[in-house]
């Protein structure tokens, strides 16, 4: 499956001809954050609101906005997504779970709502501290 015609032409993947199969993408991302600004995102003392509520509601909004951000991905009708936070130190991971039955997979969906869900807490956390870094943002796991 190639994204591109004979003549070289941009083409989006023909997935008609596949059965619409449970999908589900495991996708992670990892922000490092100082100890300040950790203690201001675990407290929820951020001057602008609690970044994990925020973050959360940006990944799964992101998730639902992946053909719009990604040129040639699919439009697949999401049954769930869903963000959740651990800490490793001052190393916030961020996991993001996408489930569709479609015919096509859904781990776009899944790294796209990590992958904002991060930016969220960079742009929330910043002003408390300016070497914050997203260091990745990778699948974990993907079925079809």
């Amino acid at each position: 499956m190639r994204h591109f015609g004979p003549g070289g032409d941009l083409l989006m993947v023909d997935v008609s001809h596949k059965e619409s199969t449970v999908r589900t993408a495991r996708a992670q991302a990892r922000v490092r954050l100082g100890a300040e600004a950790a203690k201001a995102l675990r407290d929820a003392t951020l001057a602008k609101g609690d970044a994990l509520v925020a973050a959360q509601l940006a990944g799964i909004l992101a998730a639902k906005q992946t053909p719009a951000l990604i040129p040639l991905a699919h439009a697949i009708p999401l049954g769930a997504v869903n963000v959740e936070f651990s800490w490793d130190g001052d190393v916030l991971g961020i996991e993001a779970v996408a489930r569709t039955t479609s015919q096509t997979g859904v781990e776009m969906e899944a790294m796209v709502a990590a992958a904002v869900a991060a930016l969220t807490i960079y742009d929330m956390t910043k002003g408390i501290e300016k070497g914050i870094t997203i260091e990745s943002v990778r699948l974990l796991e993907k079925t079809k």
